[in-house]
């Protein structure tokens, strides 16, 4: 079932799925890849409207500095629970019912944001919210990785960024929309229009197959053939990608046959290649979020105020600038995550974000404001947000999912998106006290920072993934 690779490591069937000369894009699996992503365009959608409907809460509930903080970033926090929880659940009900599931915990969230009268009952809301944010993140991830063709998977598995960065544009948008009503109608009309979406996006999930990795593990071979042949451009394609498949899932049997918990195996007793692969996931979620993303995201407005913005209209449009940029610059990435490879843009992406990062510290360490200062702030935001969304944003995700085992990839996913919602909940509840302690400016020097030790560490330890399938990552990290 196994050639010999040049170095003498047994290669898998499929090193790729290319044919001599460039690939056809797989039209169905497009669509699969896109139907499961919309669930975190909901996600962002919800995550960030806080952005704009904070300066609303605030004035309507009278919240304090301190409570908008954790009101803002509590929802990082509770999402540790679904997460580390979302592996399981894709494990035991399969992927496509986790999502519906997430849909459902999205819908009841929004809800009880926009009916919120009190500060418990709006940090219970998060909550809500957050269970079904956690297992979308994650068995999107996972889902867009198993159904895709290695030669579309930088493509598709881009898709849950590009999405999540869709509901982020959506929300500012959102912001600027209701700005103008009442102060006390205005943000929950904000989040009343995230009520109805998840319904319909839940129907859509259903229509779409399962993924023919979690079929196999159920012993549906039959059916995950059926979802390979529609995925692949022969069967017999589709039948040596099947057999691929089938030895994972086998070894995994034998590697889990004395009874031992799939995450005591992560966690406890990994072997060296698992050992190797985790600290990829989890240094690459770390750097992401402690790169200061979620203090843009969330505190943008303040950070434009800070540069010399007076009116709400102008805070808000910028922050809509930023988010059309970022969502742009995600479908750069897509293009190119399967014709350059994923070191060249995580290199990129984590230069070009020290870069902008210290030129907005040093725009906001400017005495006097200015509409000078304001564009410039603007600017460095933009840029900031591009450099982010060619590399760092969509492909850490994507890298962290495809390089883990069949039998530990949806637990590795939900380990890699733990460290990275934890971080960003540390980043973005405390970025209002830590700028009060080492100034705003000296923030971004400090997320500058941390971008130049990210893009060390991608340059020194990890290795290309283009073009090799799931099952051939053993082989690269055996190595």
């Amino acid at each position: 079932m196994a050639t010999m690779a040049h170095d003498g490591a047994a290669a898998p069937l499929l090193g790729s799925s290319t044919k001599a000369g460039k690939p056809r894009p797989n039209m169905y699996a497009f669509g699969c890849a896109a139907l499961a992503s919309m669930t975190t365009i909901l996600m962002g959608y919800n995550l960030a409207l806080m952005s704009g409907a904070q300066l609303f809460i605030r004035e309507d509930l009278g919240l304090t500095d301190g409570e908008i903080e954790v009101l803002a970033g509590s929802i990082n926090v509770f999402m540790l629970l679904s997460i580390l929880a979302a592996g399981w659940a894709a494990d035991v009900l399969g992927r496509r019912r986790t999502l519906v599931l997430a849909n459902a915990f999205l819908m009841a969230g929004a809800l009880a944001m926009s009916l919120g009268g009190s500060y418990a009952a709006l940090m219970a809301a998060r909550f809500i919210t957050s269970v079904g944010a956690g297992f979308s993140i994650v068995v999107t991830s996972v889902y867009n990785a198993e159904i895709s063709p290695p030669a579309m998977r930088g493509l598709l598995s881009s898709f849950l960024d590009m999405f999540i960065s869709t509901g982020l544009l959506l929300s500012y948008v959102s912001n600027y929309a209701f700005a103008g009503m009442p102060v006390h109608l205005g943000w929950r009309a904000m989040y009343a229009a995230g009520v109805l979406p998840p319904a319909f996006l839940a129907a859509g999930v259903l229509a779409m197959p399962e993924s023919p990795r979690w079929l196999a593990m159920r012993g549906r071979d039959a059916d995950a053939r059926a979802v390979l042949l529609r995925t692949s451009d022969t069967a017999a394609e589709a039948d040596l990608r099947l057999e691929e498949i089938k030895h994972a899932v086998k070894e995994a049997q034998q590697v889990s046959g004395d009874g031992a918990s799939v995450w005591k195996e992560l966690l406890l007793r990994p072997p060296a290649s698992v050992r190797r692969r985790l600290v990829f996931v989890v240094g690459l979620h770390f750097f992401q979020q402690a790169s200061g993303i979620d203090s843009l995201v969330l505190y943008s407005p303040l950070v434009f105020r800070k540069a010399g913005m007076s009116s709400n209209d102008a805070v808000l449009g910028a922050t809509i600038a930023w988010g059309v940029a970022k969502t742009f610059f995600i479908l750069v990435a897509s293009v190119f995550s399967d014709r350059l490879g994923r070191r060249p843009l995580l290199l990129a992406s984590t230069a070009g974000v020290a870069v902008s990062m210290a030129s907005l510290g040093v725009t906001l360490s400017v005495g006097t404001t200015s509409a000078l200062t304001a564009a410039a702030s603007v600017a460095s935001v933009m840029a900031f947000m591009a450099a982010f969304s060619i590399g760092f944003g969509p492909v850490a995700g994507s890298y962290g999912t495809e390089i883990m085992p069949l039998r530990l990839r949806a637990q590795g996913a939900s380990l890699g998106m733990a460290v990275n919602r934890l971080t960003c909940g540390l980043v973005s509840m405390t970025f209002i006290s830590l700028a009060g302690w080492i100034t705003m400016p000296g923030c971004f020097f400090l997320y500058a920072g941390v971008a130049l030790a990210a893009c060390a560490f991608v340059y020194v330890r990890l290795p290309e993934t283009r073009g090799r399938s799931l099952e051939d990552m053993d082989v690269l990290f055996a190595k």
